[in-house]
């Protein structure tokens, strides 16, 4: 794996959601999902309602998340895509994704869990207080 995906991978690791970018109909949709990183893949869980987990399966998909909220100076965002994969997650990794909600939208939550191997990540870096630049790499 290139040092741009493991660095991205590392930095996601760090937060617990995202959205995935997916299309229902050739419509963009954004899909805030939990992650957990695991063996270098990138596991999803969201609302198995609708027909957003079923959008992005066997699809390319772009996936994001960021410390944008967090106020540390050293802020980041990671993108990635990446082609999306239904899967059955390990016990672990079950337990990994913590508690799940009880309600998304009001309707009670069923989780529907994806799989995606990232490629062509990109880091994004901000400038803290003391002026530094922001970075930008592919």
């Amino acid at each position: 794996m290139p040092s741009e995906e493991l660095r991205a991978i590392e930095l996601l690791g760090r937060v617990r959601y995202g959205l995935l970018a997916t299309s229902v109909r050739a419509m963009p949709v954004l899909v805030p999902a939990r992650h957990v990183v695991a063996d270098g893949r990138v596991l999803l869980r969201l609302q198995a309602t609708g027909e957003h987990p079923r959008a992005g399966c066997g699809s390319v998909v772009a996936y994001g998340a960021d410390n944008l909220n967090s106020g540390s100076a050293a802020l980041w965002s990671v993108q990635f895509t990446g082609t999306a994969e239904t899967v059955r997650p390990t016990e672990e990794e079950l337990a990994r994704f913590g508690p799940r909600p009880h309600r998304i939208d009001g309707e009670d939550f069923r989780p529907a869990y994806l799989c995606v191997e990232p490629h062509f990540a990109t880091v994004r870096t901000m400038g803290d207080s003391e002026g530094n630049s922001a970075r930008h790499t592919e």
